[in-house]
């Protein structure tokens, strides 16, 4: 199956398509739409993602599996806890003013490693050497946050984190935040359950759509 976009679709019309497809991930009827060598050939001399998702780089986030894309879909960003640096802020840029992505996507998960290490750094005042280290001092701001607000549970200082992310790249990139504005872009945040494969809305910024209450 092949769904070639012949214009941009507006942020409310990508987020649809997105969450269709992560569905059928959880559903296990996948339709691998993109993935052909029609598709291949439509995509080899440009690109025009209906998405660009940040996530977490952890093995079992595939983008384009988890939300049954293909090629050509979605611009993709990764990095431990979806921690947002320069080269993160510019490569999502990119993607939302060069190939007019309507949609940015920030992708955590439930068990993130770079969560739990803020969370033990702060307990016992231990942190990674090398450069994780960093990864760990970028993800403490969302754990204090929680704490700060009450939010204790694992899910909570996920979502804390999760929508630090949103607010952190429209806060520090007058690109994403002016595209908001005009009503262009939709900045969204999703909480991936490793258990069952669906993704929950926990933050939307441009976007008229219900963010679930916590359970």
């Amino acid at each position: 199956m092949t769904e070639t976009q012949t214009q941009t679709p507006t942020p409310r019309d990508a987020f649809d398509l997105l969450m269709a497809g992560n569905q059928r991930f959880v559903s296990g009827t996948p339709e691998h739409p993109n993935q052909d060598a029609t598709r291949r050939t439509e995509t080899a001399p440009s690109q025009q993602p209906f998405a660009v998702l940040f996530g977490c780089s952890d093995s079992r986030l595939a983008a384009e599996i988890i939300f049954d894309r293909g090629l050509g879909d979605l611009f993709v960003v990764r990095t431990a806890g979806h921690v947002a640096g320069t080269e993160v802020l510019g490569s999502i840029e990119f993607g939302v003013s060069v190939l007019n992505a309507p949609l940015v996507v920030v992708l955590g998960h439930d068990s993130c490693g770079a969560v739990a290490a803020a969370c033990s750094a702060l307990e016992n005042g231990q942190t990674p050497g090398g450069f994780v280290r960093d990864v760990v001092e970028r993800v403490t701001p969302s754990v204090l946050a929680a704490r700060a607000a009450g939010r204790e549970t694992a899910d909570e200082i996920l979502a804390e984190h999760i929508e630090h992310t949103v607010d952190l790249l429209l806060e520090r990139s007058r690109v994403l935040a002016d595209a908001v504005a005009a009503g262009r872009l939709a900045v969204v945040g999703l909480s991936y359950r490793l258990a069952d494969g669906s993704a929950q809305l926990v933050a939307t910024r441009g976007l008229d759509a219900a963010v679930p209450a916590a359970s």
